[in-house]
């Protein structure tokens, strides 16, 4: 039986974000996250171009890596995200109108939210999980208090997660994290290191398998 995309995520427990980075980079960019065992890549919308990354990650990637699009703020980014070929949406934001294209369209949506009201909102209107953001400021102590009640919603912990941290937010029951800059390195992607983002994957792939 082939597993849905959300009980993969649940494996890879681990999302990289690409964001703002240079097309001319791009690709060097996802293939040093591919070496270094990342299966889930989101590119952003508020990155320049990011609709042709989007499109062209997923005809030289797509039997590998599952592409998604990031920062989908409104039905009609959810639009041009689908055209171009993405797999799942992810938001800072609870969008409706977004997450009821996903469930038309076959395409998951993982809502960003903060407080317990968007996270039930979110999960009741149809998104398969949320994204709690922003984790940088709210911490691990809050996502252990909101799993207490809302442990039936499963939740992608997203800022703020870093190398030192990330099995504590796992532990603290997130299905996975959203990793950023403290993974995808804009300083490294200019200078061309994509050796070192491949070991900085290679590291937080290993501790997030560490996590049960």
């Amino acid at each position: 039986m082939t597993q849905t995309l959300i009980e993969q995520l649940k494996e890879a427990k681990i999302i990289a974000i690409m964001r703002g980075i240079p097309r001319e980079k791009a690709d060097a960019t996802v293939q040093a996250l591919a070496d270094g065992g990342i299966l889930f890549v989101e590119v952003t919308l508020n990155t320049e171009g990011a609709l042709a990354v989007i499109n062209r990650f997923k005809e030289k990637h797509g039997q590998a890596l599952h592409i998604g699009a990031g920062t989908v703020l409104n039905l009609s980014m959810a639009k041009e995200a689908a055209s171009a070929g993405a797999e799942y949406f992810l938001s800072p934001n609870l969008n409706e109108e977004v997450i009821q294209f996903g469930l038309e369209h076959g395409i998951e949506v993982w809502s960003g939210t903060m407080t317990p009201t968007e996270i039930v909102r979110a999960y009741e209107a149809g998104a398969s999980a949320v994204k709690v953001f922003p984790m940088g400021s709210l911490g691990v102590g809050y996502l252990k208090e909101i799993r207490a009640p809302l442990n039936h919603i499963p939740m992608i912990a997203t800022g703020g997660v870093d190398l030192h941290n990330i099995a504590d937010f796992l532990i603290a029951g997130a299905i996975a994290v959203g990793l950023g800059g403290n993974l995808v390195d804009k300083k490294l992607v200019q200078e061309g290191s994509f050796s070192e983002i491949e070991l900085r994957a290679r590291a937080f792939v290993e501790k997030a398998k560490g996590v049960n």
